[in-house]
């Protein structure tokens, strides 16, 4: 007499092809991409001159994504897969190093020396219509 536990189980169905064609593909782009979103794709080398020598700074992101799929209905089999990815680069700043010291000099965004001002003079005079309105209220 034998038990459910007995039973043969099917073998797991073996590693889907579009699953490792997926897994490459996202290795492959990781190396690429990786390899491009550098301080020195944004910059280039640090430089010296004389007792004084810059070091560029910059904010370096990138993310990837991938997927595989595969239907197991017995009318019909498919498989598929995807992936993708992105980098980004962007500067930050400058390392200053002179005499033995180092500093940091930030890269300003140009847009924050109009945006900044200008959201001041906006809250300011909507500010003072607003007391305006309140004091014709009393």
């Amino acid at each position: 007499m034998t038990t459910p536990d007995d039973k043969i189980q099917p073998a797991p169905p073996p590693e889907s092809t579009v699953a490792r064609a997926s897994a490459d593909l996202l290795e492959h782009l990781a190396d690429k991409l990786g390899a491009r979103a550098s301080v020195r794709a944004v910059y280039g080398e640090p430089v010296t001159s004389g007792n004084i020598t810059v070091i560029p700074v910059a904010e370096i992101a990138y993310g990837f994504g991938g997927g595989a799929g595969r239907d197991t209905t017995e009318a019909k089999t498919g498989e598929g897969g995807g992936g993708g990815g992105g980098a980004a680069a962007r500067p930050r700043g400058f390392i200053v190093i002179k005499d033995g010291t180092a500093a940091y000099k930030p890269v300003r965004d140009p847009w924050m020396d109009i945006l900044v001002p200008l959201g001041a003079l906006v809250t300011g005079l909507a500010a003072s219509r607003l007391v305006r309105l309140w004091a014709k209220r009393d």
